[in-house]
């Protein structure tokens, strides 16, 4: 029978539950990395033996990289982590995510950071290199930050074609490599600009979050600063998916990996005010791709003034999916049947920056 890991990261270490394919009960290890602000945790089963992958920072140490090849139980600083060289147009204040790149390449891993850009490292985290055209492209002096910095916080990569690539930047938009991180080209049709640049007139959307259909490699959702959007060619263009939303602000999204039409988003009232509208913390799910959206509230709480963090939600590959997010209070909830009822983990942990899940073989 399979297992079930949860990993939670916070301002104040990580918190990981573990539980059966059914998903009632439910262990805790934890605080790990205590004393480390995680931003991030992916789990990586593509080599001989998974490794987990940790954006970490401190006031201390600074920001960096943190693996482990038994699921947590210890940890190891990577010595030569994402590092920006001097004289580089930004400074290296926060890794955002870390995201394991396609299955063909299994040594490859991309990190997202702020300021903006963007890193590799082809030996499975060891060390790290610079994607210099990101950090170098022709329009890098008219980025701007949004709200939580100028951050490359979502990274895509084309299973069908390890080199076709898309990072999501706020408040910069979607770029896209097609020749493996050399180049890349800004991908923002039909999207709202918050601020436009002066000479690029294609960057200063402020995308939230970005995420993929694991079946479809063209097609790619996103919740932005403005609203709910699809692609269905690539990032070519974006089209808005908003029926049935009373707001079309938030940070969240996820995919049901089984049935690809199914997204999930956690909205707030508005930019100005980021709380759930009237307090009733909701998840929206379509099961149409996004043409009609639903709130699902059995089981989420009245009176909740909390926010949910852009990478905060995830949904594991059982069916029906589990969906699972985590809230600026500390709070976990879940759904066992793709978002009909949820319940809450009995622990309040710290301010919830990421949530990640995996569904690990038979004796892990």
């Amino acid at each position: 029978m399979a297992k079930i890991l949860l990993m939670v990261s916070t301002q104040k270490g990580a918190f990981f539950f573990t539980s059966g394919e059914q998903r009632q009960h439910w262990n805790l290890r934890g605080p790990l990395m205590k004393g480390w602000e995680v931003a991030d945790i992916q789990y990586d089963a593509r080599g001989e033996t998974p490794r987990l992958y940790a954006a970490v920072g401190s006031y201390v140490y600074g920001a960096t990289v943190q693996v482990s090849d038994d699921l947590g139980a210890t940890w190891r600083q990577i010595e030569h982590g994402p590092k920006y060289a001097d004289g580089a147009p930004g400074k290296l204040d926060k890794i955002w995510t870390v995201t394991p790149g396609a299955a063909s390449t299994p040594d490859r891993v991309y990190a997202g950071v702020a300021d903006a850009g963007l890193f590799v490292s082809n030996d499975r985290g060891e060390h790290w290199e610079e994607v210099t055209g990101v950090a170098n492209h022709p329009s890098r002096s008219e980025w701007m930050p949004g709200a939580g910095g100028m951050c490359c916080h979502s990274i895509i990569v084309d299973e069908t074609n390890p080199d076709r690539i898309w990072v999501g930047i706020s408040a910069v938009g979607v770029l896209r490599s097609d020749d493996g991180g050399k180049t890349w080209e800004a991908k923002t049709k039909g999207l709202p600009i918050v601020i436009e640049g002066k000479e690029h007139k294609d960057i200063g959307t402020c995308v939230h979050r970005l995420v993929r259909d694991p079946e479809n490699p063209d097609r790619l959702f996103q919740q932005n600063h403005q609203g709910v959007f699809v692609s269905n060619d690539g990032a070519e263009s974006w089209e808005r998916i908003e029926n049935g939303l009373p707001s079309t602000f938030g940070f969240p999204m996820a995919v049901d990996p089984k049935h690809t039409d199914t997204l999930f988003i956690a909205l707030m009232e508005s930019d100005e005010h980021r709380v759930p509208i009237d307090g009733k913390l909701t998840v929206f799910r379509s099961k149409d791709a996004g043409a009609n959206w639903s709130p699902q509230r059995d089981g989420l709480p009245d009176d909740a003034w909390v926010g949910v963090m852009r990478q905060a939600m995830d949904t594991d590959t059982l069916d029906p999916c589990g969906v699972y997010f985590g809230t600026t209070n500390g709070k976990v909830y879940y759904s066992r049947d793709a978002g009909d009822s949820w319940q809450s983990l009995d622990e309040t942990l710290p301010r919830i920056a990421s949530v990640s899940v995996a569904v690990l073989p038979e004796g892990a």
